[in-house]
């Protein structure tokens, strides 16, 4: 059956996105970093919806290794390292992390 871009943009959830492209997932890490995964992915997708020469087909493939990356980006990574939420990026006010103390 050939997917297309309105069944593709109708999904919601992260695990409808991984049965939609019949990747494989672990649902432990999925329900842990789901928010990260699919902010990744859509880092990804604008990458790619940058490029107007694909056809459906060819953007749907570069879909699925998109969501594949972001999720293999979580195996090897934590939320805090990848910094894609403000939370993260933003520097506490009055504190003073380990790494800033110097031992003279």
């Amino acid at each position: 059956m050939t997917k297309t871009i309105e069944e593709f943009k109708k999904l919601v959830d992260a695990e409808e996105y991984f049965k939609f492209f019949e990747l494989d997932y672990d649902p432990k890490l999925v329900n842990v970093n789901r928010l990260h995964i699919l902010k990744k992915f859509s880092q990804f997708m604008s990458e790619i919806d940058s490029n107007p020469d694909l056809n459906t087909e060819e953007r749907l493939n570069q879909y699925s290794l998109a969501l594949q990356q972001a999720y293999e980006t979580f195996l090897e990574s934590s939320p805090q390292q990848q910094k894609l939420f403000k939370v993260f990026k933003d520097k506490p006010k009055n504190v003073i992390t380990l790494t800033e103390l110097n031992s003279d």
